[in-house]
């Protein structure tokens, strides 16, 4: 296996070097650790809250911001079937079949899109259950209303009933994150249905984004819904933004790496990142991504959780894209461990939700030109290390400025695909780490909660157990510690809910009658 710094993957992507059977011995118990976590979860879930979308594991409530049609269950059918509860996952089967979509309810497009309909995609793709794939069906029509507009561009929320649509808390926008989101579910529904509509309405987003690419390769966060012009006064790869930039990549890797608009976005956007998004605190040499405005790219020092998903993204490429500038792998590889940091760093062995570098610092980019240019003393880029966590009294160069832990999957999401793509034991190890900190400290009497401060033990506990958290979460945990590769990244996609779809190649017939250029 290649390391981190030595180019391109030869495929098939290959686990690490065989270890010993008292490793594996361990790392198959700690993959049962978190199909315990799943199982209590969900048991709780069932028991106190379903039908309805989450439990609310404070007062054993429920709540329905998701639609109301199960999200938790949707959402974890695929965690079920990978783990092998597969007594759980064909009680899921009676519940999808009796979902009707026909309820005079506005929803929200995206989330609806990436949990629900990549839910029942990526269930079928595993079970081949044909349940999954009519519920699937039956959504993406009820939903294509929403792209109903003068730009094109999907509104926030559409009724499924009736197709009126509806505006979101921003206003008459599409925000960048939402309308980038929906292109894997609807050309993999289009494969397995042949309907051309839903290739044409997701491909004319794409081609809006390509056409608004601005500073090479970046996309403001929102778009007026009339016009289709850019509103947005920022840049992002964090919220409002995040999964627009995922897809890219992923849009090219679904379809076998034989659409190469989608690469060369993927290219243009990372050189952008790269340029413009990404710095280093002067002190631990932290390689961040932050936000920067429009108007002049003064950058925000804002770093999201949200954000840690991109290392992974860089992972993919550099492992996929042939030649690729040894950069992918050295973000991948920098930011990934600053993720780690601000987990590492707290009480909880938790990471919180935003941080605030105080100093700005300075361009990860430019650090590297000089690094280069002085002959690249230390043999390791900028950014690139192993700055330990702090110890009591120490600067941590940042400032928490939320610091709830909301059960997110970002960081053991990228640890996951740098496993998987590295063989460095040490993101198996950190994300251990995680997943410890999460049974220490989230754990309810009968489920798991978010917390409001990474940074207080005892820990307080919301009312809060997201349907991510058996998507995601749990998932990436459970693929991270067992060692069979049940999802091989050479076959297999995740979309930004972690759903797995199946890699495939369009067809003569289908690249015709799909219009597919």
């Amino acid at each position: 296996m290649h390391g981190v710094f030595d180019g391109v993957v030869d495929e098939p992507w290959r686990l690490p070097s065989p270890v010993s059977q008292d490793d594996l011995s361990n790392w198959k118990e700690r993959a049962n650790r978190v199909k315990d976590a799943f199982v209590t979860a969900y048991l709780a879930y069932e028991q106190n809250a379903y039908p309805h979308d989450e439990l609310l594991p404070g007062t054993n409530g429920h709540a329905d911001r998701l639609n109301g049609w199960g999200a938790t269950t949707v959402d974890g059918i695929d965690t079920m079937v990978l783990m092998g509860l597969h007594e759980m996952s064909n009680k899921t089967v009676q519940h999808v079949a009796q979902l009707t979509f026909d309820r005079d309810q506005s929803v929200q497009f995206f989330e609806t899109v990436i949990r629900y309909l990549g839910g029942f995609l990526s269930a079928y793709a595993l079970t081949k259950n044909p349940v999954f794939l009519a519920r699937a069906d039956d959504l993406g029509r009820k939903l294509l209303p929403a792209f109903n507009t003068p730009s094109g561009l999907p509104t926030f929320g559409v009724n499924p009933l009736t197709g009126q649509t509806r505006s979101g808390w921003m206003g008459n926008v599409a925000i960048l994150s939402e309308m980038g989101s929906c292109q894997m579910e609807y050309r993999y529904l289009a494969h397995l249905t042949g309907r051309p509509e839903y290739v044409r309405v997701v491909d004319h987003v794409t081609e809006h984004m390509r056409q608004h690419e601005e500073r090479g390769g970046l996309f403001p966060t929102t778009y007026d819904l009339n016009s289709g012009d850019a509103k947005g006064n920022s840049y992002s790869v964090g919220s409002l933004a995040d999964s627009a930039y995922e897809y890219l990549i992923k849009l090219w890797l679904m379809t076998d790496r034989t659409e190469s608009k989608y690469l060369d976005m993927y290219l243009k956007s990372t050189e952008a990142i790269m340029n413009d998004l990404l710095y280093l605190s002067p002190a631990r040499q932290l390689l961040f991504v932050t936000d920067a405005y429009r108007n002049n790219m003064a950058p925000t020092k804002d770093f999201q959780h949200l954000s840690c998903f991109i290392a992974g993204v860089f992972a993919l490429g550099a492992v996929t894209i042939p030649n690729v500038d040894p950069r992918h792998a050295w973000v991948a590889e920098g930011l990934a461990h600053t993720c780690w940091i601000t987990y590492a760093d707290s009480q909880t062995g938790l990471g919180p939700e935003r941080v605030m570098f105080r100093n700005g610092g300075t361009k990860w980019v430019d650090e590297v030109t000089a690094w280069e240019r002085a002959g690249k003393v230390g043999g390791v880029p900028p950014g690139v290390n192993q700055t330990a966590p702090i110890h009591e009294g120490e600067d941590m160069e940042y400032t928490p400025s939320d610091h709830r832990y909301l059960l997110r999957p970002e960081t053991i999401e990228s640890f996951y695909i740098l496993w998987r793509t590295t063989g460095d034991s040490k993101w198996r190890d950190r994300g251990w780490a995680m997943f410890d900190a999460i049974e220490t400290h989230t754990k309810t009497a009968n489920a798991y909660a978010s917390i409001s401060s990474v940074y207080n033990i005892p820990t307080k506990k919301e009312n809060d157990m997201p349907s991510w958290f058996f998507a995601e979460t749990l998932k990436y945990a459970y693929l991270l510690f067992t060692d069979e590769d049940l999802i091989p990244l050479n076959q297999w996609v995740f979309n930004t809910e972690a759903h797995p779809f199946p890699i495939f190649r369009w067809s003569e017939w289908e690249t015709k009658h799909l219009d597919i250029h």
